[in-house]
């Protein structure tokens, strides 16, 4: 791969190196990938913004070089979670239910273990594993979000925030992987 431009400041030409900086790198590119997908949310009024982006921007920016972090472990992880948990609603008949965390049913139960057991079972199968895509399964099997298009809209939000990843990390002098992980030296 390529280096970096020359026209890249000193700072983002090499990952930072101390504990402030790399914190401070953390910190300032996850505030701002989820700020702008939050802005997208907003000017869109889709469900872009939802929890397991959290850990999945941390995985982005504090730890980029990990395989769990790449682009193609992102997607389908989190892709994964999302189909695994329609599959539990839909298995549960709970597909076409509301949300309700205050009173867990046996079959909301049920519909949480499966999707769950399903994301960790199929990401060690598929040698794609992305921890926040277990938080992704339980919004889709609790309900949060469910019907057809919020799951896209859901998966249009792990694109936005991985693109994110790849280009910030590639502006920095990172080098983040395209696709795939980078293999282990």
């Amino acid at each position: 791969m390529s280096r970096p431009s020359p026209r890249v400041g000193g700072v983002l030409r090499e990952r930072p190196r101390s504990r402030p900086r790399r914190a401070a790198y953390s910190a300032i590119n996850s505030f701002l990938s989820l700020a702008l997908i939050g802005v997208a949310a907003l000017l869109s009024g889709e469900p872009l913004l939802f929890p397991s982006l959290g850990p999945t921007a941390f995985l982005l920016f504090a730890a980029p070089l990990t395989p769990a972090a790449c682009p193609r472990n992102t997607l389908v992880g989190h892709l994964v979670g999302v189909l695994s948990g329609a599959f539990a609603l839909l298995v549960t008949g709970l597909h076409d239910q509301p949300p309700d965390l205050n009173h867990v049913t046996g079959a909301r139960m049920a519909a949480a273990a499966i999707a769950l057991g399903l994301t960790c079972g199929l990401m060690p199968l598929l040698d794609r594993a992305h921890p926040p895509a277990g938080a992704t399964t339980l919004i889709v099997a609790l309900g949060l979000l469910r019907t057809p298009e919020q799951l896209v809209m859901v998966m249009v939000g792990v694109i936005l925030i991985t693109a994110q990843g790849v280009v910030i990390n590639r502006l920095a002098g990172i080098r983040y992987p395209w696709w795939s992980p980078a293999p282990a030296p």
